[in-house]
């Protein structure tokens, strides 16, 4: 039998580390594995952190896994790539250990440390003409003077500056390096040029350009497998590492995502929207991530806190399994009877209300019902990312398809919410895994570029992405119709609430 040519994806996230095998010339996933795990437990409002070490764990046993069901040998693979949260701030000391708990996306603790910075660089329209991009509690910029401010001692042996994905990467390959899609979610990156924007390294530390590392094109390796990674693996050494990417960069190849027209929407634990487009898409207003891609393009998004959250929150608190939710779900009719569901639940990065908590609003006899809460959690979730899928059309980034991703996916129910909130044809894919499987088709682009040849990310992904024509939602006009009112409701809700969510705040930080 022919020897197989094999490429991994990894695909490292909040709640867990997957693994895929791709079998390249059979177009097939042959094998995955993966290892869950959960944030550090017991931290202050707004703390989300995880140790490094638990990723790097989780990637090698969830390789192990993949390689197992695959029946691979190690002469088989060739390349790896690797998706990992975006902005999760690793800080590296000079023998290269890590000195603290990386302090992640979701983590809204560092407010005070954004203002700081953007009041330095001149406020917040001067430091989006800067660089593209506010400074948010979810980037990484600010995560750097809270750890000045409140952990000198820690700062002082602060050497190198990763990313999750780059974490994962330098301990694959030994090389510290960082490609512009992952960069450009650190809040440091001018998303126009691909360099750092001094004024904002300079509002944080004089410093703080030494401990950052060098920047490369998404198409160019990390490296390749570093002895003692690949010893461990059951892996050769001439294993490509591909420079890899942040989740949702690379969620965008996994779906296909690398032409105009196409939106991505990812239902995860958080929820993304994002586009792919050829020249940089910057938001005045800041709503709207100015990223680059991990295809040395660029990516508009839209993210937001809370989406599985709330419907597992939800979930669990009735006792439901997944079929059980969707069929009380359904007892329900769109708008569930008015019942409407802010859900910040502990902040929110769009709109930017990191002191925000969840509200239901609507309760009353006939709305407190299992089935009514479990809709409205799937709406108002909704609701809130097609806040900033509006927000991408009046940039000039509209939608032909709309393709879903993620755990919320998963559910008919809430596809047609989504085709009737977004108001446009929405798609799953054949490989449900979007960001491990877009860092296995990165790997295999810069691997076939590596071998010589002229490779083309779009050409890869027409010939590996497939649709799951099976589970198409098209809009249901009577449904679109109840979800725009539903839409400004919510959207005044949000706006007269925010007072009264610094308010909470404070209360609950005493």
């Amino acid at each position: 039998m022919a020897k197989r040519t094999l490429v991994i994806g990894i695909d490292s996230g909040t709640q867990s580390t997957k693994a895929l095998v791709l079998d390249v010339r059979a177009k097939k996933v042959i094998g995955t594995g993966s290892v869950k795990y959960d944030l550090l437990p017991n931290l202050p409002a707004g703390a989300k952190e995880q140790h490094p070490h638990t990723w790097r764990d989780a990637t090698a046993k969830a390789i192990k896994q993949a390689l197992k069901a695959a029946g691979a040998t190690a002469g088989e693979v060739k390349a790896i790539g690797v998706s990992g949260q975006q902005h999760g701030f690793v800080p590296l000391d000079k023998n290269g250990e890590v000195i603290r708990p990386a302090k992640l996306w979701c983590d809204t603790a560092t407010a005070a440390e954004c203002d700081e910075i953007m009041r330095a660089v001149g406020g917040v329209d001067a430091t989006i003409q800067l660089m593209g991009n506010a400074v948010l509690p979810g980037f990484t910029a600010s995560k750097i003077l809270w750890l000045k401010k409140h952990e000198p001692k820690n700062f002082a042996r602060l050497a190198t500056i990763l990313l999750p994905h780059d974490y994962l990467n330098w301990w694959l390959t030994g090389r510290a390096v960082m490609e512009y899609g992952d960069a450009s979610g650190t809040a440091l990156l001018d998303v126009r040029t691909r360099t750092w924007t001094r004024p904002v390294l300079d509002a944080i530390d004089a410093d703080l350009a030494g401990k950052l590392p060098p920047l490369q094109a998404s198409d160019l390796p990390a490296g390749t497998l570093q002895p003692a990674t690949a010893k461990a693996l059951g892996l050769n050494t001439d294993v490509l590492v591909s420079a890899g990417g942040g989740d949702n960069m690379m969620g965008a190849i996994g779906t296909g995502n690398v032409r105009a027209g196409v939106i991505t929407a990812s239902f995860g634990t958080s929820g993304t929207i994002y586009a792919c487009c050829d020249q940089p898409v910057v938001d005045p207003r800041g709503e709207i991530a100015a990223f680059c891609d991990s295809t040395n393009r660029w990516l508009p998004l839209l993210c937001t806190m809370n989406v599985t959250v709330a419907t597992e929150m939800v979930r669990l608190d009735f006792g439901m399994d997944f079929r059980e939710f969707d069929v009380a779900a359904a007892k329900a009719p769109a708008g569930s009877d008015g019942l409407l569901l802010l859900p910040y639940l502990e902040g929110e990065r769009t709109p930017n209300v990191p002191a925000g908590t969840g509200v239901y609003f609507g309760v009353r006899p006939k709305t407190f019902t299992a089935g009514h809460f479990a809709r409205s959690s799937m709406e108002g979730v909704t609701l809130g990312m097609n806040y900033g899928l509006r927000r991408l059309a009046e940039l000039g980034v509209k939608a032909r398809q709309v393709r879903a991703t993620g755990g919320g996916a998963n559910s008919k129910l809430w596809r047609q919410i989504m085709a009737d909130i977004f108001n446009a044809e929405v798609v799953t894919l054949k490989v449900a895994e979007g960001a491990a499987y877009g860092a296995a088709l990165q790997a295999l682009w810069c691997w076939r570029q590596q071998a010589g040849e002229k490779a083309r990310i779009e050409d890869i992904c027409d010939e590996y992405v497939t649709l799951n024509a099976k589970e198409r939602a098209t809009p249901d006009k009577a449904a679109v119709k109840v979800y725009a009112e539903l839409q400004a409701l919510q959207d005044e809700l949000s706006a007269s609430l925010r007072g009264a969510f610094e308010k909470h705040r404070r209360l609950i930080t005493r």
